[in-house]
């Protein structure tokens, strides 16, 4: 990639408007770290998912819309970085967006959102976790949490890897299933810590944090997002995982000492400073 030039991220998912969740984070960190976020919502939330009452606006008839104009205009970006979709046409307009407006040298990130603590998410049928498995296997990086690799693995949703031996038999699983570099979240084997580990080019790191006693939604959106700025300031995919990894720590340890509601999501407003630096091009 040409370190000279601002990088141009196309982020496809949902915008939810309260909950720190989805696109607020994600538009939110890559600009921090100097980067151009293009938002293509694929449905607009009041609120996230586990809030009760929420009401939404479905846009996959719009999504095809702008993938034809961002192609018409020339458009290419050097990442283009899927989470939460809400039905099988929407995973087909991920896989149009990534094969015609990624740059030739750009990263297809997949975060295969499709459950979490043991279970699937109740909008994702049978069908979609297939479909999820196809989206997959174009990417050129993927982030599942333990219970999102169980399913693209074929393996019971409620098993996580139990030791780092376990952690790295995953990795490579994922990887030899689907060929892209491999970042697990959620690993949790050691009592009191918490993390990730990656498989790039054949090496694999785990990297655990401590663990702070307190579930926010929208922490893996924002983990991978800072991961995903940090790769395009041209940091190894280890320190970036390193990184995001901190940082959501930090904003965790933060809002746990607000004592917001945790349904709220995590205060990284006054935090993102930390992803500010480096060389971000002109």
């Amino acid at each position: 990639m040409n370190g000279s030039m601002q990088k141009k991220v196309l982020a496809l998912h949902d915008l939810s408007g309260f909950g720190r969740s989805s696109l607020v984070p994600i538009i939110a960190v890559l600009s921090a770290a100097g980067h151009q976020c293009v938002p293509l919502p694929t449905a607009v939330f009041s609120t996230h998912t586990a809030i009760p009452d929420w009401v939404t606006t479905n846009l996959t008839d719009a999504m095809q819309g702008t993938i034809d104009q961002y192609d018409r205009l020339g458009l290419r970006f050097e990442a283009v970085y899927a989470g939460f979709l809400g039905s099988a046409a929407q995973i087909d307009r991920v896989r149009e967006a990534a094969e015609r407006l990624k740059a030739a040298d750009g990263i297809t990130l997949i975060d295969p959102v499709m459950g979490d603590n043991g279970k699937v998410y109740d909008t994702y049928t049978p069908e979609m976790c297939t479909r999820m498995r196809e989206l997959c296997a174009i990417a050129d990086i993927i982030t599942p949490n333990t219970t999102e690799a169980a399913i693209l693995l074929d393996r019971d949703p409620r098993s996580k890897p139990q030791n780092r031996e376990q952690a790295l038999e995953w990795m490579q699983a994922l990887h030899r299933e689907y060929g892209a570099q491999v970042v697990l979240t959620g690993l949790d084997y050691e009592r009191g810590r918490v993390g990730s580990g990656c498989l790039s080019g054949g090496t694999a790191v785990v990297s655990l944090h401590h663990r702070i006693d307190r579930y926010y939604p929208g922490t893996g959106d924002l983990f991978a997002s800072v991961m995903l700025g940090m790769l395009l300031n041209g940091q190894s995919l280890a320190a970036s995982c390193e990184k995001a990894g901190a940082f959501v720590q930090d904003c965790i340890s933060y809002t746990a000492a607000q004592q917001t509601n945790t349904m709220h999501g995590v205060q990284f407003e006054k935090l993102l400073y930390q992803l500010v630096g480096g060389d971000h091009g002109t």
